[in-house]
């Protein structure tokens, strides 16, 4: 019979452990330590990813208390540390009991006495701190007392199985958590004391709670223990104090409050880890991923438990979890991303949203709510210095590409951002950790473009549900009375501009409907020909701004106007996303993927069988533009105006 590969692998490394432990079991026990203090050394610069984890998780716990300097020469110590304690704890398991109590001294048992005298059982909130395999081989009470602990198995049987002999030939009882909690329940109402875990990561079944003020998944296991048979739950702590030398420390009892949610006595409890923590931070496992993002949702609002906090703590005073978005780079683009960038942002309650755009758009960006902060990109950057200003900028904890860029994707790298999101696309998949599921071409017509962006942000997890991320911006227009804009040109192309005597002949028949109506031509400096031909054309009732507005000025003048005549245009867009009507005028591209987002929007177009081309120029008749009417204009504008009345 052929012997699975697994079997033999997980054999070969518990035979290995063996032997390491035998070699250890000759050695005294402040040699171990030794040795483990140059294991963990070495260690730190040997494992990149786990010095990087360390460093990071610290900025995260000690960011705005001290200097990177501080942080780094601590992730060292952390190492050193580990690596004695890990080692120690291998020695300790083979040692006899008597014989460790020489390395371990007790502090705070009064705090228990009560309990003990009464013959209540209770729990103890444990963390991985200092040599925690120390509890499992000495009784911090009275030896009578049944000690247990909760644990999950480790997947390699043999060594499973090794470790637990270890653990309960002290008399330790050993819960596994797949087999459920009635005899762990059981186990404390006999009067038994149980260790659990307070401080790992929980996962997607976890209550997020703040732990050292930035929100992470948390175990309600132990509260709902408390909460289930009435136990007291004391803090215990085990610090080391000098060479092969460790202090046990049992806090001040946590004791449950009727009708208090499990979930603020978890946030509760996050508080005491971190008070243990602090007393002695080098010894605690900074290399485990305390405050993973989950994936894909990492926003929180569709997570079924939320999030808690701890009494007399506000939302206000919880530490950012900083989101980097990449604007796209046209501006109708990035008006069409932002009622996703508006979800992103309401999708948990520490979220800091910065965008990372072209410079010609800081403007647009700022004048968006919901943005913490704009980072203007220059054209000239390279993606090396865009990286350093992201850092200095950051630390962020996510990237969200939308562009579908490689060099998008880089400058995040380059920034040392552990989570970019984005689509995928060639050359840049290896750089993309998350990566949203594109649209499936069969299954049926093209959404609007909006939507591609909206699609990132409900696969993060955000709610689409709130319309108000389609409102315009807070700062209402303040129209001057039949004040109305014309953008006649397009960057794209001539296939996207209606004729300009129709622009004109348009505006005739407005004023003989409407004869207080006055007109503002917008647009580039490549349009500034076709401004002074409109506007030679309408004279007095005209005002010529082509070429003569940056994008502020632009916001403001649209402001100013009560509608928008235009081709399918960049400026469309933003009148779209500041609340202002349009008359949309479309030819070889398509309004139901670009057309104008919102209500109130009177949308020509004239379909033929050519039509959407997405030709920059036309090659034949033209006649998608042309069949579309001075007088239809006129109509639509008619529409609006009847309307706002």
């Amino acid at each position: 019979m052929r012997v699975p590969w697994e079997k033999i692998s997980h054999l070969v490394a518990y035979l290995a452990y063996r032997a390491f432990e035998g070699l250890l079991k000759i050695l005294p026990l402040p040699f171990a330590f030794s040795a483990g203090k140059l294991l963990g050394w070495s260690s730190y610069y040997l494992l990149g990813y786990y010095r990087q984890l360390a460093h990071r998780n610290l900025r995260h716990a000690f960011g705005e208390e001290k200097t990177r300097t501080e942080i780094r020469t601590l992730a060292h110590q952390v190492f050193t540390t580990l690596g004695a304690n890990l080692l120690s704890s291998i020695k300790l398991s083979t040692m006899r009991e008597e014989a460790i109590y020489r390395y371990v001294e007790f502090d705070g048992k009064e705090n228990i006495r009560k309990c003990i005298e009464q013959g209540r059982g209770f729990i103890y909130l444990i963390t991985h701190l200092g040599a925690w395999e120390l509890l499992a081989q000495v009784s911090v009470v009275a030896p009578e007392i049944q000690r247990a602990t909760l644990y999950r198995p480790l997947s390699n049987p043999y060594l499973n199985a090794h470790i637990l002999r270890r653990r309960e030939r002290t008399g330790l009882k050993a819960f596994d958590r797949k087999d459920g909690f009635a005899a762990p329940i059981t186990h404390l109402r006999k009067g038994g004391t149980i260790g659990v875990l307070v401080d790992q990561h929980a996962g997607d079944r976890g209550n997020w709670c703040p732990f050292f003020g930035r929100l992470a998944s948390t175990s309600s296991l132990a509260p709902l223990m408390a909460a289930r048979t009435g136990v007291m739950m004391f803090p215990l702590s085990i610090t080391t104090v000098g060479h092969a030398r460790w202090k046990m420390h049992i806090g001040k009892p946590l004791e449950p409050v009727k009708g208090q949610p499990v979930a603020t006595t978890a946030a509760q409890i996050n508080l005491l880890a971190e008070e243990m923590i602090r007393q002695s931070p080098r010894d605690w496992f900074w290399v485990h991923n305390r405050w993973k993002i989950p994936t894909p949702k990492f926003l929180l609002t569709q997570y079924r438990r939320g999030y808690s906090l701890p009494k007399n703590m506000s939302v206000a005073e919880l530490k950012p979890f900083k989101i980097l978005v990449r604007s796209p780079n046209p501006l109708g683009d990035a008006c069409m991303s932002v009622p996703a960038v508006r979800a992103i942002k309401r999708g948990r309650p520490d979220t800091e949203i910065s965008v990372l755009c072209p410079e010609n758009l800081t403007t647009f960006w700022n004048d968006v709510q919901d943005i913490d902060h704009v980072i203007p990109r220059s054209k000239s950057a390279s993606n090396r210095s865009i990286g350093k200003i992201l850092r200095t900028a950051g630390p962020f904890d996510v990237a969200i590409l939308l562009p579908n860029s490689t060099r998008c994707a880089i400058e995040a790298k380059k920034a040392g951002i552990p989570h970019i999101v984005g689509y995928p696309a060639k050359w840049r998949n290896r750089m993309i950790h998350q990566k949203i599921p594109p649209r499936d071409a069969s299954a049926g017509p093209r959404p609007h473009h909006v939507t591609h962006y909206l699609k990132i942000a409900e696969t993060i997890g955000a709610d689409l549900s709130d319309n108000t991320i389609f409102h315009p911006p807070s700062e209402k227009p303040n129209p001057e009375p039949n004040r109305i804009a014309i953008s006649a040109g397009a960057d794209y192309g001539p296939a996207k501009c209606w004729p300009t005597e129709r622009f004109i002949a348009a505006a005739d028949h407005i004023s003989e409907r409407h004869p207080d109506a006055n007109f503002v031509l917008l647009g580039t400096k490549s349009e500034t020909s076709t401004g002074k031909h409109i506007a030679g054309k309408l004279g007095d009732r005209c005002e010529d701004l082509t070429g003569k507005t940056n994008l502020k000025n632009l916001i403001k003048e649209l402001r100013r106007c009560v509608l928008l005549i235009t081709n399918d245009t960049g400026s469309m867009h933003l009148a779209a996303h500041l609340g202002i009507p349009t008359v949309a005028i479309f030819g070889s591209t398509e309004p139901a993927w670009t057309g104008p987002i919102g209500e109130g929007h009177e949308v020509l177009r004239n379909h033929v069988p050519c039509s959407p081309c997405f030709l920059r120029q036309c090659p034949i008749d033209f006649s998608c533009m042309k069949k579309i009417t001075p007088l239809e204009v006129a109509g639509a504008v008619d529409d609006i105006f009847k309307r706002l009345a």
